[in-house]
């Protein structure tokens, strides 16, 4: 997969699976956009000095104005991926308007703007979008107990399938990845009895992303691959 020549932004780029994302980019020889909601994210990530890798800093994707000025100065555009987002566990008894709208921000509304600043980004030959879901989005029971979490990703998979076909004909692929609890440290330190072995590496997620995003995925669109591993 060539990359070379080739703009793509990652949202996100600078947690785990982003961190393995950018990794396969740049081997492929892509540039890379990331933008940063939290500044100090660029001292801990490895790729900050590398010379196709350009960080902005204070960009909160859930605003239309400072999302659509990020992606007008990434240049012409071949792939968005969109991997920011947030997870919180809460049983609905005890949630709040305020945590469910806070869900569809952190994961819906970043999306939708992004997938939307993206797509005048574009040039004339199109380009691809990669959105992340989550297995409760094709699975709704396993969503008990993270109800606005299930809500806002099961939205990212509607928008993933409806975008697709609006812009196909663009020349325009959508595509998202459905992860199930994916192998961070993070997740690890949340869940240590776990068996481990059993959930997605974040390299193997991030290449199935990297096929999607890519100029060989000729067809592929519409689609919410589950990427669960053996869990």
């Amino acid at each position: 997969m060539d990359f070379r020549g080739r703009h793509v932004v990652v949202t996100g780029g600078t947690g785990a699976l982003g961190t393995a994302m950018v990794a396969a980019l740049l081997e492929r020889g892509a540039s890379c956009h990331i933008p940063l909601y939290v500044s100090d994210d660029a001292d801990r990530f490895p790729y900050r000095s590398h010379e196709r890798v350009r960080l902005y800093a204070s960009v909160d994707l859930s605003d239309q104005t400072q999302t659509d000025s990020f992606y007008s100065g990434v240049g012409p555009l071949w792939a968005s991926i969109h991997l920011a987002g947030g997870f919180a566990a809460k049983n609905l008894k005890d949630s709040a308007k305020e945590n469910l709208m806070a869900q569809l921000d952190t994961n819906l509304v970043s999306c939708f703007l992004c997938c939307r600043a993206a797509l005048a980004a574009f040039g004339p030959d199109g380009g691809r979008i990669v959105n992340v879901a989550a297995r409760p989005a094709l699975e709704p029971r396993t969503g008990a107990g993270m109800t606005a979490y299930t809500i806002a990703k099961s939205g990212v998979a509607a928008l993933t399938a409806a975008l697709a076909e609006e812009v196909a004909r663009d020349g325009v692929l959508v595509n998202a990845v459905a992860p199930s609890i994916m192998d961070t440290p993070a997740n690890r330190k949340a869940m240590p009895k776990a068996d481990h072995a059993l959930w997605p590496k974040v390299e193997e997620v991030a290449a199935t992303i990297l096929f999607l995003a890519s100029p060989e995925n000729a067809v592929t669109r519409g689609a919410i691959v589950p990427v669960y591993g053996r869990s």
